[in-house]
C-alpha cells in the first residue's frame, strides 16, 4: 500500500497560537486546515480522516543532513505500519527548493512523499531549535518530542500497543544560553559573568551536535561551547586556532599524534544513520573574561587535560614528510594576475593568483596520502599552476616536474598535537 506524506501550510491560522505541552489536545483546525504539498496530484490536504491514526511530524530541511540519511528509514516505517500511522514532513523552506529536491536523483526516491514547504504555523505549535525533529501525536492529543533516532519500529509499536514507552522526551535547548545555565542567573542584577565552564560526558538529547562561539560586544571571542561531539573534534577546533598562533601554518589530522590505548574512545565509529555512540559523545563549554580572550584556547586545553583522562601537548616531533621543493633557479610559477582561484586537489587541480603555500594546504587536508606536505620552496609571490589529478604521490610528482618542482621524502621536525593517556 503506497503512504501519504502530509503538511501544513503556512498560509491558513491555527485557533491555537500558544505552543502545546506534552498532554494537550491538539487544536481542530489542525485536523481541518487545507495543508498544501509538494511532490504530490494535490496542492492541499487535510487530515481530517487520520484522527485514530498515530501521527508523526517529522521537522526536516533539505540541508540537513542527517534528514536526509532518516528519509529512508521514515519511507520503510511508513510502509510497514501503512494507514495506522501518518507521517507528516514538515519544513519551513520555500517551494522551489522542496521541488528542486525531489526532482533532484536522491530525491526522486520518494515518489510518494510529500512535504508541506514555508511553514509558519507548526513551527509556533510545536517550537524546536534544530531538525530533524519528531512530533507524536495519539488520541488527538500531544504524547510526545522526539529526535529523529528514536523514531523506530520498535517504539512506534510501543505506542499503538498501548505498551510502556521507552521514548524519551526532547525539549530543545537554545545554544544562546551557557549550557546547564540556571535560569536563576538571568534574573540577578549587576552580576557579569566572568569564567564559566561545564563539562559533561555522554549524549545530551535535548540539543543538537556542533559548537558555538561566545563574542564579546566587540566582537572578541571570549568562549566555545560544544556539544554531543567526540573528543577529537573538541581538540581539533582547539588545535586549529593554536597552530594559526603559534605556527602559523594550516592545521589537519596529520598534525595529530593519537598515542593512547582505546583511540575508538576519542573518535567513536559513526553509525549508518549519521550519529555516533552517545555514551563517548561530551559536551563543553568555556567562557573567559574579554581582556584574557587571547589566551582562550590555551587555557581550554588546560581545561581538558585536568578532566578529560587524556593529556595534550603541542610538540614537536621526527615526522616522515614529502618536502616539496624547486628543481631550478627559473620561475614557471609567476601568476599572471586575474581572479584568484583555488580548486587543488580537484580534477582538475587549479591555482590561479594564489600563494603556492594554498596547495600544500590542501594537499594535507584533502587528499589520501599519509605523509605530511611541507613547504621549503622559499617562493613567496603568487602562482599560477595545474595538474590533472591528484590520485597518488608519483603521477602528483610527475605533473609538478612541469613547474620544475619536486617531493622529496624527508624526516622533519614538526609542530605535532600529541594526544596521550592521562597518567595518574
Amino acid at each position: 500500500m503506497s503512504f501519504a506524506f502530509t503538511i501544513v501550510a503556512a498560509t491558513t491560522s491555527f485557533a491555537q497560537k500558544k505552543s502545546l505541552k506534552i498532554g494537550d489536545p491538539i487544536p481542530e483546525s489542525f485536523w481541518t486546515t487545507p495543508l498544501q504539498v509538494v511532490n504530490h496530484p494535490q496542492k492541499t490536504i487535510n487530515l481530517s480522516e487520520d484522527k485514530n491514526k498515530l501521527i508523526l511530524i517529522d521537522f526536516w530541511s533539505t540541508w540537513c543532513s542527517a534528514c536526509l540519511m532518516s528519509l529512508p528509514k521514515i519511507e520503510a516505517l511508513q510502509q510497514k505500519f501503512g494507514d495506522k500511522v501518518k507521517i507528516l514532513p514538515v519544513s519551513s523552506q520555500n517551494k522551489s527548493a522542496l521541488e528542486k529536491f525531489f526532482s533532484s536523483p536522491n530525491g526522486k526516491k520518494y515518489k510518494s512523499m510529500m512535504s508541506i514547504y514555508e511553514d509558519k504555523k507548526l513551527h509556533e505549535l510545536f517550537p524546536h531549535a534544530g531538525v530533524p525533529f519528531i512530533i507524536w501525536i495519539k488520541d488527538g492529543k500531544l504524547l510526545n518530542s522526539t529526535d529523529a533516532g528514536q523514531l523506530t519500529e520498535q517504539t512506534i509499536n510501543e505506542v499503538l500497543n498501548g505498551d510502556k514507552s521507552s521514548l524519551q522526551t526532547i525539549i530543545q535547548m537554545d545554544r544562546e544560553k551557557p549550557l546547564m545555565l540556571s535560569e536563576d542567573y538571568d534574573r540577578q542584577r549587576n552580576v557579569q559573568l566572568l569564567n564559566y565552564s561545564f563539562f559533561a560526558k555522554g549524549q545530551i538529547p535535548d540539543i543538537g551536535a556542533g559548537g558555538t562561539y561566545r563574542k564579546t560586544a566587540s566582537g572578541k571571542i571570549q568562549g566555545r561551547q560544544f556539544t554531543n561531539l567526540p573528543l577529537w573534534d573538541m581538540y581539533y577546533a582547539i588545535g586549529f586556532e593554536l597552530f594559526k598562533q603559534q605556527d602559523k601554518t594550516s592545521f589537519t589530522e596529520k598534525r595529530m599524534i593519537i598515542e593512547v590505548k582505546e583511540p575508538e574512545q576519542l573518535m567513536p565509529i559513526e553509525k549508518a544513520d549519521g550519529s555516533n555512540d552517545g555514551e563517548n559523545l561530551y559536551n563543553y563549554e568555556f567562557i573567559i573574561p574579554e581582556q584574557r580572550s587571547d589566551s582562550l584556547y590555551n587555557y581550554m586545553l588546560e581545561d581538558l587535560n585536568r578532566y578529560s583522562g587524556y593529556t595534550v601537548t603541542l610538540e614537536k616531533r621526527p615526522v616522515k614528510c614529502l618536502v616539496l621543493v624547486r628543481t631550478s633557479t627559473k620561475d614557471k610559477l609567476a601568476t599572471k594576475g586575474g581572479e584568484k582561484r583555488s580548486t587543488f586537489p580537484r580534477t582538475p587541480s587549479i591555482l590561479r593568483n594564489v600563494p603556492l603555500k594554498n596547495m600544500v594546504n590542501m594537499l594535507n587536508g584533502e587528499i589520501p596520502i599519509r605523509e605530511l606536505f611541507i613547504d621549503e620552496t622559499g617562493y613567496t609571490g603568487n602562482v599560477d599552476l595545474e595538474v590533472s589529478g591528484v590520485k597518488d604521490i608519483d603521477t602528483l610528482k610527475k605533473e609538478l616536474q612541469r613547474y620544475d618542482l619536486d617531493l622529496i621524502p624527508q624526516e622533519r621536525q614538526v609542530l605535532m598535537m600529541v594526544i596521550k593517556d592521562q597518567r595518574n
